[in-house]
């Protein structure tokens, strides 16, 4: 079995550039790419909804996965952020610090009120 390398977000987006540059059409407008990524979340909440809630798929109905729709929407997201030229690798960072900084106190760890 063949092991892959993980992927970085930058190799992410980098793969995303090289696909869509490919094409003489390239990047859709901002606002065609928020349309697409509403269109994937609804395709997600769909999936969501039919392995975890109460709406069983109909027989007629295609069979895909939360991961398939997961993975579009990080394609759309990426197709976003590279045409707007935005680093998914600083806007990571900057948020994981806002939550460790900001919100270091709303949540209670694991490790508060066990007896050591």
């Amino acid at each position: 079995m063949e092991v892959k390398q993980k992927k970085t977000i930058q190799m992410l987006q980098q793969e995303v550039d090289e696909y869509i540059g490919q094409f003489k059409e390239g990047y859709f407008s901002p606002l065609a790419m928020m349309a697409r990524l509403t269109e994937e979340l609804g395709e997600l909440a769909r999936e969501i909804n039919h392995y975890y809630g109460e709406k069983p798929k109909k027989s007629t109905e295609k069979e895909n996965t939360v991961e398939e729709e997961l993975g579009d929407m990080l394609f759309v997201l990426i197709c976003l952020a590279n045409s707007l030229d935005i680093d998914m690798q600083k806007a990571h960072d900057r948020v994981l610090h806002k939550f460790n900084t900001r919100d270091k106190d709303r949540w209670t760890r694991k490790n508060e009120g066990s007896e050591e």
